[in-house]
């Protein structure tokens, strides 16, 4: 794993992070009264966590908008993406880096940068990243600006998720796993939760302990720590009787994140028989022509608000720590370049060039609503596949990630992009609703 070792720089995080864990908290629970499935995303206790425009969940506070919270450990999303109707006034743009666009088909995204350059000032963001690609024409526009450029590697948050379900797909594709067969199949520590399948740790329905209402959930503190290995860390959240009481029958309720995700890891590393970093390398990096795409668990590494993208990593993996216990739902890092690489790969079918990544059925079982078809539920009105959240009105899926990243595609019209700004969910989902619908017209436009 790049980095060097060094100790955890964030010693004071950790130490609350455990205190919280220490406290417990209550869980969210199903509503029996009529016997039918919910999805429990609105307890009490979440009341001062209202859901942002990108799906992820921070805590409101009431002070100015300059305030930043003190939770210990990062709150993931618990409603779908949302686009927003915020309307930036265009300033004149200064330069920005624009990688060449292909002259297979002509696009007219002019519209973008001023709106971007707009967003960056009135918010005091250092830069942002947009990555458009197209099934037919591949990347189609790539452009950077502030302190971003095509070399910028950037911590993503969420936007890990997609990535680590297609590991679990690709294996399920290769026969070494069944993604619908028990997680004791592959896994001797399996036998703690004999029912769940790794189709259900990956589409949030497994049953264990979500992200909310307590991140710091202590049963399952492992999942952010970057000591110890994936291997250990699954084998006690899915064995531990700490969490007795707060667990629920899989595929009966929608739990967003979570140890879940540590458990999908480790459960690719015991059917493949091999690290989680070997299989990122042999799955995408090396088919894909990857530059950066890896794994570290950084949420206890730096100072500062968990909820906000940590400006000491400065585009520097080596400020990371080496880790056998990487962060799954998480814990990637990468390019926009990477990012746009994948994005097309799922737009192709599985392919990446003439290398084929996962197979078609897989993609489409990645992309569907899951959460619908198997317990007949969606959340706040959405869907989720796996690693995917799914609006099926818009025919729009993403994955957005806690510190601004903001994934899509849409797969009707073949294209997708990739929006970066290191700063925090609400404000990566902002700029990205600014742009929808100019991407979107500026695709429907290309002439050919």
């Amino acid at each position: 794993m790049p980095g060097t070792a060094r100790p955890m720089a964030s010693l004071p995080i950790l130490v609350v992070l455990l205190a919280l864990a220490a406290c417990g908290g209550d869980t969210p629970e199903a509503d029996e009264t009529s016997g039918a499935t919910t999805v429990v995303v609105t307890t009490t206790e979440m009341q001062e966590a209202p859901a942002t425009t990108t799906g992820e969940v921070v805590p409101e506070t009431t002070t100015s908008a300059t305030s930043t919270t003190t939770t210990a450990a990062p709150v993931e999303p618990t409603e779908p993406p949302t686009s927003t109707t915020t309307t930036a006034v265009p300033v004149e743009p200064p330069t920005t880096t624009v990688e060449p666009t292909p002259a297979v088909g002509i696009y007219d995204f002019t519209a973008i940068s001023p709106i971007v350059q707009a967003f960056i000032d009135l918010e005091g963001l250092n830069g942002a990243g947009l990555i458009i690609v197209q099934r037919d024409d591949g990347i189609v526009h790539h452009e950077h600006w502030g302190e971003f450029g095509p070399e910028r590697i950037s911590l993503i948050a969420s936007s890990s998720k997609m990535v680590v379900a297609g590991v679990l797909m690709r294996l399920h594709d290769d026969g070494l796993l069944d993604i619908d067969a028990p997680v004791a199949d592959v896994a001797a520590w399996g036998a703690g939760n004999p029912g769940i399948t790794p189709a259900q740790l990956i589409s949030n329905s497994s049953g264990l302990v979500g992200l909310f209402p307590n991140p710091a959930y202590g049963p399952y503190v492992c999942q952010f720590l970057p000591i110890g290995t994936l291997q250990a860390c699954a084998e006690h959240v899915f064995n531990t009787a700490d969490d007795d009481g707060d667990i629920v029958p899989p595929d009966t309720e929608f739990r967003y994140g979570g140890a879940q995700w540590q458990v999908a890891g480790a459960v690719a590393e015991a059917a493949s028989g091999k690290s989680w970093a070997d299989l990122i390398d042999e799955f995408y990096v090396q088919p894909c022509g990857l530059e950066a795409l890896a794994f570290n668990n950084p949420f206890t590494q730096f100072e500062g608000d968990p909820n906000r993208y940590p400006a000491s990593f400065n585009s520097d993996p080596s400020t990371l720590m080496a880790t056998d216990n990487p962060n799954m739902e998480a814990g990637a890092y990468v390019t926009t370049g990477d990012y746009g690489a994948l994005l097309l790969m799922h737009l192709r079918d599985g392919m990446c060039g003439d290398n084929r990544v996962l197979s078609a059925a897989s993609l489409d079982r990645m992309h569907s609503d899951r959460i619908m078809e198997a317990y007949g539920s969606d959340v706040g009105g959405s869907g989720y596949g796996m690693g995917w959240w799914v609006d099926q009105e818009n025919g729009r899926i993403t994955d957005g990630g806690l510190y601004g990243t903001v994934p899509w595609l849409d797969l009707e019209d073949g294209y997708g992009a990739y929006l970066v700004v290191e700063a925090d969910s609400p404000t990566g989902n902002a700029l990205a609703g600014l742009l929808y619908d100019v991407v979107d017209a500026a695709v429907a436009e290309r002439v050919r």
